[in-house]
C-alpha cells in the first residue's frame, strides 16, 4: 500500500508547482496529472532549437515520493526519445534524481546527486542540458550512446542517431496537434515562458496545503483552549477574607 504524502511534502510541492506557473522554466509546460494530485505532474518539454530535438513535443511524468524533498522524484517520457540516458521504458538516468548514497562505482560525486535543496526547477534544467550533453559514461541506452558518439566524432557525418531523432520529433507533431499546441521552432519563441491554467491551479495550491495546515492550526488552538480550561479561574477577592 503506498504511504500517504506528508504535509511538508503537499507544501513544498504546492509552493514549487505555483512558483513555476509565475515564473515558468524556458522551453517547459507544466501541468497536474490530475487536478486533485499534488504527487504526479505532467511535463511537456519543447526541443531546443538549433538542436536534433527542435521542434518536438515530448512529454513526460513526474512522479514524487511521500517524503519529497527528502528523496528525488522519478521522470519517465512517455514519448519516445532516443537518447543515451534515457531507457528503453521511458524512465530518465540522470545524477540529479539519484539518492544521495555512497556508489564509488557510480562514478558520480555525492555532490551531483539529489539532496533537499533541489528543487523540480533544478530537475528541469538539468533535463536540457543533459538532452544537449549526453552522459555516454554510465548509459541507460547503449545502444543510442554507441551511435551518438560515432555522430559526434564524425561530426554528423554518421546520420544513424541523427535520423532515429528527427524522426521522434516528426512522430510527437501529432501530440502537440492533440493538445492544441503550437511548437516552438525559433529561439524567441522557445524562450517565452509557458504557463498552463496558471490562476485556476494557483487557486487549488492553497487548497492542498492550506487545509491541510489548517487542521493543524485548528488542533493546536483546540489544545491551547482546554489547557486554559484547566488553569485555576483566578480570585479576585482572594486574601480580602481575612481583611
Amino acid at each position: 500500500m503506498a504511504q500517504q504524502p506528508s504535509s511538508s511534502a503537499l507544501r513544498a510541492l504546492a509552493l514549487e508547482f505555483k512558483s513555476l506557473q509565475e515564473e515558468p522554466v524556458e522551453g517547459f509546460r507544466v501541468k497536474l496529472a490530475n487536478d486533485d494530485n499534488l504527487m504526479e505532474w505532467e511535463v511537456a518539454l519543447f526541443g531546443p532549437p538549433e538542436t536534433l530535438y527542435e521542434g518536438g513535443y515530448f512529454k513526460a511524468h513526474v512522479k514524487f515520493p511521500h517524503d519529497y524533498p527528502y528523496s528525488p522524484p522519478s521522470v519517465r517520457f512517455l514519448s519516445k526519445v532516443w537518447h543515451p540516458n534515457v531507457y528503453e521504458n521511458g524512465d530518465l538516468c540522470i545524477s540529479i534524481l539519484h539518492p544521495p548514497v555512497d556508489d564509488p562505482q557510480s562514478g558520480e560525486l555525492p555532490c551531483e546527486r539529489w539532496n533537499p535543496t533541489q528543487n523540480v526547477r533544478t530537475v528541469l534544467l538539468s533535463v536540457i542540458s543533459l538532452l544537449n550533453e549526453p552522459n555516454t559514461f554510465s548509459p541507460a541506452n547503449v545502444d543510442a550512446s554507441v551511435m551518438y558518439r560515432r555522430w559526434k566524432e564524425s561530426k554528423g557525418k554518421h546520420k544513424e542517431y541523427e535520423n532515429i531523432i528527427r524522426k521522434q520529433v516528426l512522430a510527437t507533431r501529432s501530440e502537440a496537434e492533440k493538445d492544441n499546441v503550437t511548437v516552438p521552432t525559433t529561439r524567441e519563441e522557445y524562450c517565452i515562458k509557458y504557463s498552463a491554467k496558471p490562476k485556476e491551479q494557483e487557486a487549488d495550491m492553497t487548497d492542498f496545503y492550506d487545509d491541510d495546515y489548517g487542521d493543524d492550526m485548528d488542533d493546536d488552538e483546540d489544545e491551547e483552549e482546554e489547557d486554559d480550561d484547566n488553569l485555576p479561574e483566578d480570585n479576585e477577592d482572594s486574601g480580602n477574607d481575612n481583611s
